[in-house]
C-alpha cells in the first residue's frame, strides 16, 4: 500500500484549486488557470455563434466569450441564482468565461488523495476530469481545462471573440 502511495506523489506535494458547484456535483480547477471570478453580467448573444457557447462579455475592454459549464457537461439548463457566477479563466492561452451554478471555496488538497476516474463516469463527459480527489466528506471531480473544449471548439471560440 505504501507502495502505491509513494508512486502519486508525496503528502507535501500540494494542489491548489478554486472549487465550484453544478448542480450537487463539486468541480475543481486549477488555481493557477483562474484569471478571476465575477457575479453574473448581462450577456450578448452573437448570431451564428456555436451552441455551447452563451454569448460574450465585456470585461474590462476586452471582448470574452461566455461558455455555459451545465451545458459543457451535457446537464440540463437551470435558472441563474443569487449564487451564479462566471469563472474567467485561461484555456490555451484563449480567456473563457464558464458559468457555473456557485463558486465554494479555494482548497489545497494532497496530491496522493486523488485518483484517476472511474471507467464508467456518472453521466459527465469523461475526457474533461483529470482525477478525482477524495475528501474527508465529499469527492470533488478535478477538470482539465485545456480538454474542456476540443480543437475545433477552440476555434470557433476565436471566431466570436474577434
Amino acid at each position: 500500500m505504501s507502495d502505491e502511495l509513494n508512486s502519486k506523489g508525496s503528502s507535501s506535494e500540494l494542489l491548489q484549486l478554486v472549487s465550484f458547484k453544478i448542480g450537487n456535483e463539486e468541480f475543481g480547477v486549477d488555481i493557477l488557470k483562474v484569471q478571476e471570478i465575477n457575479k453574473m453580467v448581462p450577456i450578448t448573444k452573437v448570431p451564428n455563434s456555436p451552441a455551447f457557447v452563451e454569448g460574450v462579455i465585456n470585461l474590462r475592454g476586452k471582448v470574452i466569450p461566455i461558455v455555459d459549464f451545465r451545458t459543457r457537461l451535457g446537464l440540463e439548463r437551470v435558472g441563474q441564482t443569487k449564487d451564479t457566477r462566471i469563472i474567467v479563466v485561461d484555456v490555451d492561452s484563449r480567456i473563457i468565461g464558464f458559468i457555473v451554478d456557485s463558486v465554494s471555496e479555494v482548497l489545497r488538497i494532497p496530491v496522493n488523495i486523488t485518483e484517476a476516474p472511474p471507467e464508467i463516469a456518472t453521466g459527465i463527459n469523461s475526457e474533461f476530469i483529470k482525477s478525482v480527489g477524495k475528501l474527508e466528506d465529499r469527492l470533488l471531480i478535478l477538470i482539465d481545462l485545456d480538454k474542456i473544449l476540443s480543437a475545433n471548439e477552440k476555434n470557433e471560440i476565436n471566431s466570436v471573440s474577434k
